[in-house]
């Protein structure tokens, strides 16, 4: 059986780490995600998505992601049958992350971590001489 799951949206609230009871780490949180058809006339929609991190995931994510942080993760996906307060049957569906990433600049994330800042690398002071100019006016084969 296949249950993948690969997302990039935006972080709906901030996230909350909380602990079970037998110590384990958890963070729940909601993403907004663009659809990618937009009907003629009509604006923009998404779709916000539940999800559900564990353990150092769950840590990672409270730590560094805020409240409209871009975020890309992979995960499941999970669904729970349950009754609510009024006796009605409910399906709730959930992602399930397993690895998260950052995406967009630092500061949009609001990231300011010295950990993860690296100088930047300058590539342009290389020695133009090592390169030879390749003169091809030929039209593309496509």
């Amino acid at each position: 059986m296949i249950n993948n799951v690969v997302l990039m949206g935006r972080m709906t609230y901030e996230p909350e780490l909380r602990t079970t009871t037998s110590g384990v780490s958890i963070c729940r949180f909601q993403i907004a995600v663009d659809r990618n058809y937009t009907p003629k006339g009509e604006e923009r929609k998404a779709d916000f998505i539940d999800v559900i991190a564990w353990r150092q995931t769950a840590e990672f994510i409270c730590r560094y992601f805020h409240k409209g942080s871009m975020i890309a993760l992979t995960g499941s996906i999970q669904t729970d049958n349950f009754t609510d307060n009024n006796g009605n049957k409910r399906k709730s569906v959930t992602v399930v992350a397993n690895e998260v990433s950052f995406c967009g600049s630092k500061a949009e994330s609001g990231t300011t971590n010295p950990a993860f800042s690296q100088p930047a690398q300058n590539y342009s002071s290389a020695d133009d001489s090592d390169f030879e100019e390749i003169d091809d006016d030929d039209d593309l084969p496509f």
